[in-house]
């Protein structure tokens, strides 16, 4: 086998792992999000839920744009006290999803209780599809 460099593998060998390789090219919603942050469907239609304790609804931007829903909040530089312990993360977040077009996100609801916030995305009325006849 010849090598490139002392301590680099072929291009053949590359070439051979990426063929071999079944990861997606592309990350999977878990991958991406490193805010808690839980997603479910109802009867309803779908709903997220975000932890933000010790924010305030003036903190947080939730924009509906076509079919995208982003939230965010910036956290302000701090001067950083002298902590004897620090385990509470307080960090900004941008968080964005693309929703389906069977949900309607004209209608979104938003709450927040007790450091949760809620947005609540009904189903969109669907028509069905209108046949159209050769003449």
């Amino acid at each position: 086998m010849t090598f490139v460099k002392e301590w680099e593998l072929d291009p053949f060998d590359l070439l051979w792992k990426n063929f071999f390789d079944t990861k997606p090219h592309f990350n999977t919603l878990i991958d991406k999000i490193n805010y808690p942050v839980d997603i479910y469907e109802t009867d309803q239609g779908i709903c997220f839920e975000l932890a933000v304790v010790g924010l305030d609804k003036a903190d947080i931007e939730i924009l509906a744009d076509g079919d995208m829903l982003r939230i965010t909040h910036r956290k302000e530089k701090q001067e950083d006290s002298p902590y004897i312990y620090k385990g509470i993360a307080r960090r900004s977040f941008d968080l964005a999803w693309k929703i389906a077009n069977k949900y309607d996100l004209s209608k979104l609801k938003a709450s927040l209780d007790k450091g949760l916030l809620k947005l609540e995305i009904p189903y969109a009325n669907l028509k069905e599809p209108k046949r159209i006849e050769i003449k």
